[in-house]
């Protein structure tokens, strides 16, 4: 079984090192280790507008990503994009990213998100493909999202 928390900061150095297999793994770039880290700790201990959900499963760390915030003058609220996901070798294919996804959109309409956006490399065609299948909508930027509707209108 998948569970999803939200990460702590005893699991920064672990999530900065899951960065940087990503980071390597899909857009062949080498991060700065303690850049990424420090990173990771501005994340877990001011407030960045920012923060990381881990995927566990059997009790050990399958997956994590991150969420950002911004303003959406078209929507008239806050849009929470992903970022930084990451899935370990050994659990893909097993519905981690399902997992992460899910708790991401319910977590998005609970705090009153306008929806949830993310981007992918061009070249990154396995992501694609995942985001796509999981029903967000792809537009020439590459950027995919699923946006919720309308709140009623507050009387």
């Amino acid at each position: 079984m998948i569970k999803i928390r939200r990460a702590q900061l005893d699991d920064a150095d672990d999530i900065a090192v899951r960065n940087d297999r990503m980071a390597l793994e899909t857009e062949h770039i080498v991060l700065n280790p303690a850049t990424s880290l420090a990173g990771v700790h501005a994340v877990l201990t001011r407030d960045v507008g920012a923060h990381y959900y881990i995927a566990t499963m059997d009790g050990q760390t399958a997956g994590q990503l991150m969420i950002t915030t911004e303003w959406s003058d078209w929507r008239n609220r806050v849009v929470w994009w992903i970022q930084s996901v990451y899935t370990e070798p050994h659990f893909r294919k097993q519905g981690v990213y399902k997992a992460l996804y899910a708790h991401v959109l319910d977590q998005a309409r609970e705090h009153g998100a306008g929806g949830v956006r993310l981007y992918v490399d061009r070249r990154n065609a396995r992501a694609a493909g995942v985001y796509a299948g999981l029903g967000m909508d792809g537009e020439h930027y590459q950027v995919f999202e699923a946006m919720f509707d309308e709140p009623p209108e507050a009387s």
